[in-house]
């Protein structure tokens, strides 16, 4: 059994306090099954720090620019140090969501309409029709996303914003109207789909994420068969289309009205999802039977298996 486990959290990016606290429960976690862990709050000397601790595996629980994009992986790969989650070419490709797009398309996943616009021509005029939703290619947590209603008779000025730091490049997908839906991949098979319901926003934001009470998760989500079987094997092409490995998670949304074969579509996939209080992957393991505990031990070992 693996005996010492550098947990990597903070960092530097937008979801540094997301970070810190996946990283402190699962930390907590990992020590209570019997792993000797350093905590690790990750900064530009990280490559000393881990070559000093020698670590027998490194679990990420960075999130966003730095800590999911491939750039930790590439200095964990440089070092020798097993790590969880995915590798570095599919964290780069699952976190630029336009290449995930096409690789995911590719592989049969169902999809929504979406281009490529630059941030400042998509403040100047609606690059769809509305509804229409706009994005960071390379953010996650919902950071610097807008849903541009009909109601709407220009685009979101706040992209003119001087300190705006989500990059000058945006997705723009057509809206999908109805229910938000994500699923979980563990190793090669899904462990589970579940519906998100926020509790007080529009959408699945950065509060309804991270606030407690914010959302309500229902696992398994209340889906006629044939449409939860299709929401599984979305997910799981998505994981193996985009190389990943340990454990990912699909957005999706779904339209009842349309049914299943035009009213699903993939959003994105999360090589790092989050292991807070109030994750979706640690409900979704729990209502399959995995326990949070057994999670990590499973993705900690899968990354010693790894290389």
């Amino acid at each position: 059994m693996t005996r010492h486990v550098a947990v990597l959290m903070g960092g530097f990016s937008s979801e540094r306090p997301v970070s810190l606290k996946s990283g402190a429960a699962c930390a907590e976690t990992l020590e209570g099954a019997g792993f000797r862990v350093t905590r690790v709050d990750v900064d530009r000397d990280i490559a000393a720090r881990l070559a000093e601790l020698k670590p027998d595996v490194a679990f990420n629980a960075l999130h966003g620019p730095y800590g999911e994009d491939g750039t930790i992986q590439g200095i964990l790969e440089f070092l020798s140090i097993p790590y969880t989650h995915s590798g570095v070419r599919a964290s780069a490709l699952s976190m630029d969501k336009a290449r995930a797009k096409i690789l995911a398309g590719a592989a049969g996943v169902p999809l929504a309409e979406s281009k490529l616009v630059d941030r400042l021509e998509a403040a100047k005029a609606h690059v769809f029709e509305t509804p229409y939703v706009l994005k960071p290619v390379a953010e996650g947590s919902s950071f610097g996303v807008f849903i541009v209603r009909e109601d709407h008779a220009h685009p979101p000025q706040e992209l003119n914003a001087h300190d705006w730091r989500f990059g000058e490049t945006l997705l723009a997908e057509r809206y999908v109207a109805g229910r938000e839906l994500t699923c979980a991949v563990m190793g090669d098979r899904s462990i589970g789909v579940c519906e998100i319901k926020s509790n007080a926003n529009e959408f699945y934001d950065y509060d309804s994420k991270y606030a407690p009470g914010g959302s309500t998760h229902i696992v398994p989500a209340d889906l006629p068969a044939d449409v939860y079987a299709r929401v599984e094997a979305a997910a799981v092409a998505a994981h193996k289309a985009m190389g990943c490995r340990g454990v990912s998670r699909s957005d999706f949304r779904y339209d009842d009205a349309k049914g299943p074969e035009a009213g699903l579509a993939w959003l994105e996939i999360n090589t790092q999802p989050g292991m807070t209080a109030t994750s979706l992957v640690p409900d979704i393991a729990k209502a399959a039977g995995i326990s949070f505990a057994d999670l990590l031990t499973w993705m900690v070992e899968d990354a010693s298996c790894a290389r």
